[in-house]
């Protein structure tokens, strides 16, 4: 399967999964590394997902101060919503570093602490119902991506045939589609 992201052949033409980790850029390799082990470690009970989630009466008042970081870290259990979000986590915050963030991994990091911050700004007012914001993070990136790569035809599913800047809308329609929350 090829992410996407250049696909690496062993001998034979196969997939090597060790050789595409490794090429992944180290931010983007420790944050996607980060979520699928949070993630993982959720779905064998061996993390309580309700000790990620973000709440500013538990990060401010209660003084647990890791919600702030750890609820950018959890996608939800293992499922096909978290399989697109983990794509689109290591593809676009891939190129992003690869790209216009080339040999400037601190830029990359300030970058993703500006979406941080803004998100766990926004986030009392606006994504009440969601308290695991990863996903928000990824949309953001997302967004980027397509800003920055505008000329980039894009299809999903091989139905629909768009521009990179409608990435975003068109990832917000599929999960109204499927029945996720927008």
């Amino acid at each position: 399967m090829d992410m996407g992201m250049g696909g690496f052949g062993g001998e034979g033409g196969e997939f090597d999964l060790f050789s595409w980790y490794t090429n992944i850029p180290p931010v983007s390799r420790i944050y996607f590394t980060s979520a699928f082990l949070t993630t993982s470690m959720c779905a064998m009970d061996l993390l309580n997902p309700y000790v990620l989630y973000y709440d500013v009466h538990l990060i401010f008042i209660e003084g647990q101060i890791w919600r702030l970081f750890s609820s950018f870290l959890f996608f939800g259990l293992f499922s096909v919503d978290f399989v697109f979000h983990m794509y689109f986590l290591v593809r676009h915050c891939r190129q992003l570093e690869d790209g216009d963030f080339r040999g400037k991994p601190s830029n990359f990091v300030l970058f993703i602490a500006f979406g941080v911050i803004t998100i766990c700004s926004l986030a009392p007012w606006i994504l009440k119902s969601h308290p695991f914001l990863g996903s928000a993070l990824t949309f953001m990136m997302t967004y980027v991506w397509g800003r920055r790569n505008e000329d980039v035809r894009m299809t999903m599913l091989g139905l629909i045939s768009f521009t990179a800047p409608y990435l975003p809308w068109v990832m917000v329609c599929f999960n109204w589609i499927v029945g996720n929350s927008v």
